[in-house]
């Protein structure tokens, strides 16, 4: 079938086209199926109808596609229906619990990093594997084709080291400490960190506070062999980039497959060259990791799995219960680390947990002996070696190497949340925590956020704060505050949460 062109000036991340329902009907084919566009190039793309937007004879090309025609533009191509990818037929096998053979899951991630598969064929994928899991052997050919499947970075110098943590606590801002402690005794550790998806602020987001995060794999590798570190926005690259299409799709289902959990941890690790890598796994209430059993298995497995692609990992399972020191949200708690690495003033679980996962890449790293590395690390803090290691990363990535944690701006607009009696917090939510924080305008907002000026198990005086909210705009302080009186991020001793009156109140 022979139709004219209408351009969709629209960005879709995908091969898309519309068609006009009395067209698809002509062609045979329905939404998500695939038809081949033919002028001078051949563009295989899914289908979208519709009954109005495009009339009958015409065929919406959405600018990815057109991207891919213009260069000899014709105004008619010809569209003739196109098999479904090889890959659909292998996520019917994944949904009938059947093994994926290497070939199978190296065309599966090849499509995903192509857009060749609709966002429902990569639910189903993601779906059917959250239910029914792989194997291990599957687990590391997942994680092999999701590192093919990008850039690499290969130093000439070993070992490189490399941190990461699974997540699900907020506050959790060590990454600042760790890479430049770690740095300053001569190791390489060039860390590439995510964006916030769900929380109040990620490590690139915290980073971009002191300077520019976003540099390709070429420069990542020239900036570490300089000062020994980077730390930088893994999204910038093309590292593992399959790793990103699938969270984007796993963000509305709010599910974290086991074995895409072990792939996009390890990938990411493998691309950048790492030999040994320490990984995070707070464990309690509001997190990922709800006992020592399930963040035992886990760590299992990644060890498992770093074994498989020769790598040496370590996992440290650590409280997860209550947010790392006392500040959510980017620059809030970049001033918090920056006043621990210029004085060492600052909340003993953001020091604490800081110099014992440091301690652990610096023995793994050989410069300290095993048992040591923690007093090393912490050396290193209080020696002011880690804050100058920290200016020689910021400066090569662009920012001030000057800047001070006075220096950081925080959201001009702010109000308290007061304790109604005398007591101690019996109960602290991490998750409305973070709900406040976004809502204040973090992590977008770079100065919004929350100061915790009592944790679990602190006592407080009747009228005292127990949080600051901050934020850039009036607007967003006033839907954070009302937020946070609804239904509050804690609990003090003896504190009446409601009263009920009336039977039609309930």
């Amino acid at each position: 079938m022979q139709l004219k062109v209408q351009p969709i000036d629209i960005k879709v991340g995908k091969y898309k086209v519309v068609l006009n329902s009395a067209d698809a009907r002509e062609l045979g084919v329905n939404a998500g199926d695939r038809v081949r566009i033919k002028d001078h190039t051949t563009v295989t793309a899914i289908v979208d109808f519709t009954e109005d937007m495009i009339s009958p004879g015409m065929i919406g090309l959405y600018h990815e596609v057109q991207e891919q025609l213009r260069r000899e533009w014709t105004e008619i191509v010809e569209v003739e229906p196109a098999e479904k990818p090889k890959s659909a037929r292998i996520i019917r096998k994944v949904m009938d619990k059947q093994q994926l053979t290497k070939d199978e899951i190296y065309e599966l991630v090849k499509d995903i990093v192509e857009e060749n598969l609709t966002d429902i064929e990569i639910s189903a994928f993601l779906t059917a594997s959250y239910i029914h899991d792989m194997t291990e052997e599957e687990t590391e050919w997942l994680t092999r084709a999701m590192v093919d499947s990008g850039e690499k970075i290969q130093f000439d110098m070993h070992p490189i080291m490399d941190k990461h943590s699974i997540g699900g606590v907020p506050g959790n801002k060590i990454t600042l400490l760790i890479v430049p402690i770690v740095a300053a005794n001569g190791l390489l550790i060039p860390k590439t960190s995510s964006r916030a998806i769900t929380g109040a602020g990620g490590t690139a987001d915290l980073m971009q506070v002191l300077a520019p995060v976003e540099f390709t794999a070429a420069q990542i590798k020239e900036m570490t062999q300089k000062v020994g570190a980077v730390i930088v926005w893994g999204g910038a690259t093309n590292i593992a980039p399959a790793d990103d299409k699938l969270i984007k799709v796993e963000y509305p289902l709010s599910i974290d497959p086991h074995c895409q959990l072990l792939a996009s941890i390890m990938a990411k690790k493998s691309a950048v060259g790492a030999d040994k890598v320490v990984i995070d796994i707070p464990m309690g209430s509001g997190t990922k990791i709800p006992d020592m059993k399930t963040g035992r298995k886990l760590a299992r497995d990644l060890i498992n799995l770093g074994e498989r692609l020769g790598m040496d990992v370590d996992c440290a399972l650590t409280y997860g219960s209550s947010p790392v020191g006392r500040t959510i949200g980017p620059a809030l708690e970049v001033r918090e680390a920056l006043k621990v690495l210029e004085s060492m003033e600052g909340p003993n679980s953001l020091i604490e947990k800081s110099v014992g996962l440091a301690g652990m890449l610096l023995e793994m790293g050989g410069v300290a002996a095993k048992g040591q590395g923690r007093d090393l690390a912490l050396e290193t803090l209080k020696n002011g070696k880690a804050l100058a290691k920290l200016k020689e990363i910021i400066a090569i990535q662009g920012g001030d190497p000057n800047v001070t944690s006075n220096d950081i701006q925080i959201g001009e607009f702010s109000a308290q949340i007061k304790a109604p009696s005398n007591g101690y917090i019996i109960e602290f939510r991490n998750k409305r925590i973070v709900q406040i924080a976004r809502l204040a305008g973090a992590p977008n907002d770079k100065g919004a956020g929350v100061y915790i000026h009592r944790k679990l198990g602190e006592s407080v005086q009747q009228g005292e704060p127990v949080i600051t909210i901050y934020a850039e705009k009036e607007a967003k302080l006033q839907a954070a505050l009302k937020s946070a009186r609804q239904d509050p991020p804690l609990i003090v001793e003896g504190m009446l949460i409601e009263r009920v009156t009336d039977i039609r109140e309930v």
